[in-house]
């Protein structure tokens, strides 16, 4: 119970990485608030991990809402009274599309869902940390953050990229208050949404990609949880401002 009585927030987490992630914080003793739009996913998963003995809430947000992220901040504090850890999930990869056939207000959209909306909840969750002088932020990036997209557009490369440039900055601004502020960068992972991506692929294509992974597989969305979970504990009280890759020794930076 190397977690036990943290309080995590997880955006994204009505599934994929984001459930497998609040899974495991909940797993090892953190009260684990879950935060997606989707209501019944999150319902469901906060019915299994009491059942399975853990402490879950659910705390529906659009986290394009500046208002809404913080009315779930506040219902965080409304119910346990602190945050200690945060996990940025939440955000989608648009189809891949040429950048001449991309329209300004898709590219908007992409940087509100996948960047900007980290930076509202970093901003309303950070006063509590400081005050607490503890806290843990682990931000989701992306393999097309530190490379390029192989399912999604350069809009999404861009917006995981300037996450990675976040994180870092972050984590100078934030360490003198005992914050710690570190990355994950999965490649593929087989999550129910991306799997129909990855069929939908013709099988030639689906070799090639697997050929270039050293371990000739795909990510499973709870090998990322572990590596989240690591940074969101004590264990990594000395590691910040770094981006764990994820991926199967397909980018060695």
């Amino acid at each position: 119970m190397i977690l036990k009585e943290r309080v995590a927030l997880v955006t994204g987490a009505s599934r994929g990485i984001g459930a497998a992630t609040a899974e495991l914080l909940a797993e090892r003793g953190a009260r684990v608030a879950l935060s997606a739009r989707s209501i019944s996913d999150l319902t469901r998963l906060e019915k299994k991990i009491r059942g399975e003995g853990g402490q879950a809430i659910v705390v529906p947000c659009d986290i394009m809402d500046p208002m809404q992220i913080k009315s779930m901040i506040g219902r965080v504090m409304d119910e346990w009274g602190r945050l200690e850890i945060l996990v940025n999930n939440a955000g989608l990869g648009p189809p891949p599309t040429p950048v001449e056939e991309i329209r300004p207000e898709d590219w908007d959209h992409t940087m509100l869902l996948d960047l900007k909306s980290v930076f509202l909840c970093v901003r309303d969750a950070v006063p509590i940390m400081k005050r607490q002088r503890y806290g843990r932020i682990v931000n989701v990036s992306s393999f097309a953050g530190r490379n390029y997209s192989l399912l999604s557009g350069p809009q999404y490369s861009a917006a995981r990229a300037g996450l990675l440039g976040f994180t870092r900055h972050m984590a100078a601004e934030l360490g003198p208050y005992g914050v710690c502020v570190n990355a994950v960068a999965p490649s593929i992972v087989l999550t129910q949404r991306v799997k129909g991506k990855w069929e939908a692929r013709a099988e030639e294509d689906r070799q090639r990609i697997l050929s270039n992974i050293p371990l000739r597989r795909l990510a499973q969305p709870e090998e990322v949880a572990a590596v989240i979970a690591f940074l969101a504990s004590d264990d990594a009280s000395y590691v910040n401002g770094v981006c764990i890759d994820v991926n199967g020794g397909s980018y060695m930076a």
